[in-house]
């Protein structure tokens, strides 16, 4: 059956056009439970053993709604929980409205031995219904919901398990869809819940005035017509009253302000007159407690303070007047206490109270919460207990912490999705099927020369003289699309984890592992370069080949074999060569205007996985920055950088290329056709075109930038429609985006983490530089240890002592010179400004959160 939906839509320039959709109903959509007589599947996804519950005694699938998947995925999540039926209503909308639920949800679903099932009752004869005239999109969406739970509750009925009665049961939260199903003759319920959910009542002495949140039509009318703007919340992890919303940055000073919305959350914002607008605050929240209130009070008068000069850098102001979409992932907390209001490790997120009988067994442990509501007069949100993640302090549950914090998917690999790798495992071969279409390059001399203990290897090398007095270049990129095919379980998986996760400990893998290490045949994507001996390409292709590496070599390796002069064997000679043709091609890079930059690092040396940190290595020293940079391209930032070097101080022009960097904005990757062709270059390396191709075991993106290869030149046929959808590729572009942008955070959070373990129960005394003034205190870098932290100059306790204590003198912020001045006892000013070195004491936080 065909059904056409009609609608009109406004395209960018403002013109309406007509679009004709059509929609196929087909009546050979199957059930998909075991044993089913009526159906015809071959490979059930739902057991005949369905189980009974204390709510209900019969035996039952779970239909589970929209909503109870967003609040309440911790429940669908429990081990316990199988036999679950997700209709395709439901799927949709969750995508819609939050993609990090909707891809926890694909996992499930991808597993296997939980037994989710997707039915598409969307395009089932008997189970698709339209909207009604005068019909929300939700109303038909919960009525087409209760119109296939109706269809699976009468089709189990007529359908022959022996003596066994199944049933299906709708799982929702919602009061009016739950009665609505139960007028129906339907099993329905809230029970599951209901009995975590927290809407315990706000005593009188916490009210906190909220304003009521927009409704929804006129959040989206308001949005429309410009007057409110749409944003992600972005809180300042120093200062939780100051929150960025929206890419102009509108800054929220707050509680009031922020009106229950949490970090992370898409929200509405409404600008507030000029006459409001202020500049960014340089003070710093220690915690969220009632004795900061003089701080707080500080930050929100700033405007106050402004003189004629800081007027121009006034940023917009704004207050948050509707949640459009609520950030619902999980927190990991802190220690409980018997009152239950608990601490988010993550300071960005506001303390919240939870309803609980554990309090007492839950102290000193990290424990996962869910956020289930912020009622207008609640001062803090309200959530509900999800499980214990383990001791706090512990190695492997800090790890676990950040791993949940940055959103890293760290399951091990389904059943399903092994099951799309080669039968054969690790005995997999090259056969002569594979060289049909395939340039053999077995004969050369190939080798891959990567870091010490890397075994995720995806990328070999060559270099062989030409007869005409050039070379021959080869890139070998393991062929990773040959196993991992579109619409299998194992693409979902990449897809959904965008790129391999490094800790310091440990590696969280995009995908399984799927080839050899050296002196193996492989399958290969080449790209082969004839230069000559100024390193200047003639000529480029890109193939399909197979290739055998004939070493694995790390870095030291390959330059020792370069210093070796008495090794005159192929591939020590071929090294050489590809050396010296590296050192042209980055000359010439530099001289382009491409940017030689810095970050912060740490390396940790460990023993084995039972023993905490025994040594820090810095790779990259850290100094101030403070010398006049030009911008206007990235070759006049490459000058200006290069000059900026003090003698006297060898650190200078390092940390000048760490601040650099942070002041730089990300590349990020975007579907060629969604901004214009100008965007395209890449700053940093000074390329007008720049993509990723070399690491498809790692990210998923060079997956993409294959398969579109494998079209360019022909070899593959028959292609994913994703390739040609631009609106499809950005959508996974800004899956890998946020994936990657996560997994930089996790891995900056396992430094922070083993650097807490290496100073646990020591106290260290280290040269560090002033990096931020602050009006409340100033943020150091300290070489040694590549950390970088917060020291406090004016809090309640250092007030206190320079009262008590007449050596102890008072430390003052001046906005006029931006620095730190403080007089002492024998009349000797001191001041602390940017660049200055100064000796700071290391020690772990008394009050522990990460």
């Amino acid at each position: 059956m065909l059904y056409s939906k009609t609608y009109l839509k406004r395209t960018k320039k403002g013109n309406a056009v007509k679009v004709v959709k059509e929609h196929y109903l087909r009546d050979d959509i199957w059930c998909y439970v075991e044993n089913c007589t009526f159906c015809k599947h071959t490979e059930p996804a739902l057991l005949e053993e369905a189980r009974s519950t204390k709510l209900l005694k019969i035996p039952h699938y779970i239909v589970p709604d929209t909503n109870v998947l967003l609040n309440q995925m911790d429940i669908i999540k429990h081990p316990a929980i199988n036999n679950v039926i997700i209709l395709q209503t439901v799927y949709e909308e969750l995508r819609h409205l939050n993609l990090s639920i909707y891809q926890q949800l694909r996992t499930l679903i991808n597993e296997g031995n939980r037994h989710f099932f997707v039915f598409s009752n969307e395009h089932h004869r008997d189970t698709y219904i339209e909207r009604s005239k005068g019909e929300t999109p939700n109303d038909r969406n919960d009525r087409a919901i209760r119109s296939a739970v109706r269809w699976y509750s009468l089709h189990l009925k007529k359908a022959s398990y022996g003596n066994k009665k199944i049933d299906v049961a709708l799982l929702t939260d919602d009061v009016a869809n739950r009665e609505k199903a139960k007028a129906e003759g339907l099993l329905a319920f809230s029970e599951l819940v209901e009995m975590i959910r927290n809407e315990g009542k706000i005593g009188k002495d916490r009210k906190v005035p909220y304003d009521d949140h927009l409704t929804a039509s006129k959040i989206e009318s308001g949005i429309k017509s410009g007057k409110l703007l749409q944003g992600t919340l972005n809180i300042n992890i120093h200062n939780y009253l100051e929150v960025n919303g929206v890419e102009t940055q509108i800054i929220i000073l707050g509680r009031s302000r922020l009106n229950r919305a949490i970090q992370g959350d898409v929200i509405a914002v409404e600008l507030l007159p000029k006459s409001e607008w202020t500049i960014s605050s340089t003070a710093v929240v220690l915690e969220e407690e009632e004795e900061t209130t003089e701080l707080n009070e500080e930050i929100m008068n700033q405007s106050n303070e402004l003189n004629n000069e800081s007027a121009k850098t006034l940023q917009p102001t704004g207050k948050v007047v509707g949640i459009i979409k609520r950030n619902l992932k999980g927190s990991a907390t802190s220690n409980i206490a018997e009152n239950v209001l608990i601490s988010p490790l993550d300071r960005r997120i506001p303390k919240l109270t939870i309803r609980t009988r554990q309090a007492h067994n839950l102290m000193s442990q990290r424990t996962l919460i869910a956020i289930d509501s912020w009622p207008k007069n609640a001062k803090y949100p309200l959530g509900h207990f999800v499980r214990v993640l383990g001791p706090a302090g512990d190695k492997s549950t800090e790890t676990e912490v950040l791993l949940l914090e940055h959103d890293i998917s760290h399951q091990e690999f389904s059943p399903r999705v092994l099951s799309n790798l080669p039968e054969e495992g690790e005995n997999w071969k090259v056969t002569d099927e594979h060289l049909r279409d395939r340039m053999d390059l077995r004969h050369l001399n190939v080798c891959s020369i990567d870091p010490p203990g890397c075994t995720d290897i995806d990328d070999a090398l060559h270099v062989r003289s030409l007869p005409n007095g050039n070379y021959e270049v080869g890139v070998h990129i393991a062929d990773v699309t040959h196993f991992v095919k579109p619409n299998t379980a194992l693409n979902e998986e990449a897809e959904s984890r965008g790129t391999t996760v490094y800790l310091v400990d440990k590696r969280i893998d995009m995908l399984p592992e799927l080839l050899g290490t050296k002196k193996v045949d492989r399958l290969a994507f080449s790209c082969i370069w004839e230069l000559n001996s100024e390193a200047e390409i003639l000529n480029v292709k890109f193939v399909k080949s197979v290739i055998s590496s004939k070493a694995s070599l790390t870095y030291e390796e390959a330059q020792l074999r370069i210093d070796d002069k008495r090794a005159r064997d192929g591939l020590t000679k071929g090294i050489r060569i590809l050396n010296q043709l590296a050192k042209k091609l980055r000359q010439r890079r530099l001289e382009r205007g491409a940017l030689t930059l810095a970050s912060p690092e740490v390396r940790f040396k460990l023993e084995n996985d039972s023993q905490d940190p025994v040594d820090v290595e810095l790779i990259k020293a850290l100094t101030p920055y403070g010398m006049s940079l030009t911008f206007e391209s990235s070759k006049s930032l490459s000058d200006s950088l290069e000059k900026a070097v003090l003698p006297e101080d060898p650190y200078f022009n390092k940390l000048l290329r760490i601040l650099t960097t942070r002041c730089m904005t990300s590349a990020v990757y975007f579907s060629a056709g969604s901004t214009v062709a100008q965007e395209y270059k890449h700053y940093g390396l000074a390329a007008d075109f720049y993509t990723h191709f070399t690491s498809p075991i790692r990210r998923y993106s060079d997956i993409i930038v294959h398969r579109m290869l494998a079209v360019a030149i022909d070899f593959d046929k028959s292609y994913s429609s994703e390739l040609t959808d631009m609106y499809k590729v950005q959508k996974i572009c800004d899956n890998l985006n946020y994936r990657h942008r996560m997994a930089q955070m996790a891995a900056s959070s396992s430094v922070e983490l083993h650097t807490y373990l290496f100073f646990k129960g020591k106290l260290e005394r280290e040269e560090a530089y002033v990096v931020k003034i602050l009006k409340n205190g100033f943020i150091v870098l300290v070489p040694r240890y590549g950390i970088e932290g917060i020291v406090y100059s004016a809090t309640k306790k250092s007030a206190a002592a320079a009262a008590s204590q007449k050596h102890v003198a008072p430390i003052t912020y001046n906005v006029l010179t931006n620095s730190l001045e403080s007089t002492l006892e024998d009349g000797q000013k001191i001041s602390i400004k940017l660049f200055d070195r100064v000796i700071v004491q290391i020690k772990k936080p008394e009050k522990e959160r990460k």
